[in-house]
């Protein structure tokens, strides 16, 4: 079997080798013979029924100072020269993400893409969950001030985001009386034609926002993401702290509710967000915590994810 694998991605030369989940990706697909590339999104080019990148040759190491070593760019048929790409560059989901997922598409049935880039383009990560209203907190999308002022009258201490953010950004707790509530509102109208999302406060917060890994539909480990004194927000990105934690069975039971979908869509390495007995956000484009899980439990989510992809190799290969 062939064996070609191209990561679309932030540059490598950046990674955190001890905690980035892209980095240990790579690691994995070199240990296990696999010829890899890579290249951003900004050199993802279609020409005429064809799907290209400049990209580069590419080996990883774990030397802090320098994470992979590359050769000279070239230009890659992905449909032709390439295996499978994993599209593992960051959020944000603007409308160049969404570009770079409708050129992917059209590698169906020719190239693996992972995760499946129009299920990625279709399930955004905070609109997903909707669809398991049961499984969420009380959860309000909107621009209209009335229906959100309504909201905040309800539920009394709120969660304000940006409905296509990430990594912790633009994420305001306001409690009721907050005399800051109508800049935030101001701010949030005057950055963005978007929607905002408000969602009833979690009082669990505290105890940590569990990152569950679920791999092609089965949960197969956690972290617990336990925020600063002081701090509403979890994520690692904004100083949020990962300790051991076990799947209880309010995990395994929403794991259970929203496993068949995700396999069903092609969504191999996924990362759900729970607090309490809620999930929050489905992370579909870039999901981490790999490294992290693999150190307190010696679970390997990696390892997985390859298990699974090599296990399509009839349907590709």
């Amino acid at each position: 079997m062939r064996k070609h694998v191209a990561f679309q991605m932030d540059p490598m030369e950046s990674v955190d080798i001890n905690g980035d989940t892209t980095f240990a990706l790579a690691e994995e697909a070199q240990a296990r013979g696999w010829t890899m590339w890579e290249y951003g999104p900004e050199h993802l080019t279609y020409d005429r029924d064809r799907i290209l990148a400049r990209a580069r040759p590419m080996t990883v190491q774990r030397d802090q100072s320098q994470p992979a070593i590359f050769g000279e760019r070239e230009l890659i048929d992905l449909a032709t020269d390439i295996d499978v790409v994993w599209m593992r560059q960051d959020p944000p989901f603007d409308m160049s993400y969404i570009t770079a997922t409708h050129l992917l598409e059209r590698l169906e049935g020719q190239t693996l893409v992972v995760n499946d880039p129009k299920w990625v383009r279709d399930c955004p990560e905070k609109i997903l969950p909707l669809d398991y209203p049961d499984l969420m907190p009380a959860t309000l999308i909107s621009r209209d001030k009335i229906a959100i002022d309504a909201f905040r009258a309800e539920y009394k201490d709120i969660i304000l985001k940006p409905l296509y953010g990430n990594g912790g950004a633009g994420i305001f707790r306001v409690k009721e009386g907050d005399p800051n509530y109508s800049s935030i509102f101001e701010m949030f109208m005057e950055s963005s034609r978007e929607p905002i999302i408000a969602q009833a406060f979690l009082p669990d917060v505290s105890k940590g926002d569990k990152r569950i890994l679920i791999i092609n539909g089965e949960p197969i480990g956690a972290i617990n993401r336990v925020p600063q004194k002081g701090e509403t927000r979890s994520n690692m990105h904004v100083g949020g702290k990962a300790v051991p934690t076990e799947l209880t069975e309010d995990d395994l039971r929403i794991c259970r509710a929203i496993g068949p979908m995700l396999k069903e869509r092609g969504q191999i390495l996924v990362g759900i967000d729970v607090i309490g007995d809620k999930m929050t956000e489905i992370n579909i484009t870039s999901p981490t915590g790999v490294q992290e899980l693999k150190r307190f439990s010696g679970v390997d989510a990696v390892a997985a994810c390859w298990n699974a992809i090599e296990s399509k190799n009839s349907e590709y290969f």
